[in-house]
Formats: structure tokens, sequence, C-alpha cells
């Protein structure tokens, strides 16, 4: 009868230590520098402010919006309104009058 004799290998010893390792440090990085982790945090923060000062501009503007809306509203036109909006359709003014022409921008402020 063949009986073989087999010392057992100091590598044998390493392999579990070694998986956990790699797999704690893999879980490690991504927890850290991942889309979500305490590295992004500073990157989110700074996009939340960035789309919260977007939002109230165009909050702002849809207030301006409405406001003009609703003095166009049927009951409530305004003749001076009105009389701006005929002019503007059609490009007219009288000879006596002044005209002054602003962008949207400066309409808005």
């Amino acid at each position: 009868m063949w009986t073989k004799q087999k010392r057992k290998s100091i590598r044998g010893r390493f392999v579990l230590p070694l998986l956990a390792t790699a797999f704690l440090s893999y879980f490690g990085f991504h927890a850290y520098h991942g889309e979500y982790g305490i590295d992004s945090s500073g990157r989110l923060q700074q996009q939340v402010n960035l789309l919260t000062a977007e939002l109230d501009e165009l909050t702002t503007e849809r207030q301006a919006m409405e406001k003009r809306v609703s003095l166009l509203r049927d009951g409530s036109i305004e003749k001076d309104m009105l009389d701006e909006q005929a002019r503007r359709a059609l490009n007219l003014s009288n000879a006596n009058e002044l005209t002054i022409i602003i962008s949207r921008e400066d309409a808005l402020d």
C-alpha cells in the first residue's frame, strides 16, 4: 500500500485572510469614494445649492408671468395692459409718444 505524505504549504494559511482583506478593501474603497460615499457628499451638497438657486430664479420668473397673465384674464383686463399688448402686436405707436424698448431681462427685474 502506498501512502503519500504531503506537507501542508504555508500558502494555505494566508488564503482566507487574503480574501477577507481584499473583500474589506473593495467595500471600504467604495464606501469612501463611491457615488454616494463620504467623499461625494460635498459634491452632492454643491449640486443641491445650485439647483435650489435655479429653482428660486424660476419661481420668481413664474410669479412675474402669473402677475402679467392675471392682468389679462377675462373680466379684469386693464386698459393700459390691453393698449400695451395691442401696440406690441401691431408694432405701432403714435407720433407724439415716446417709445422705450427694454429687454426681457430688464423687464423681469
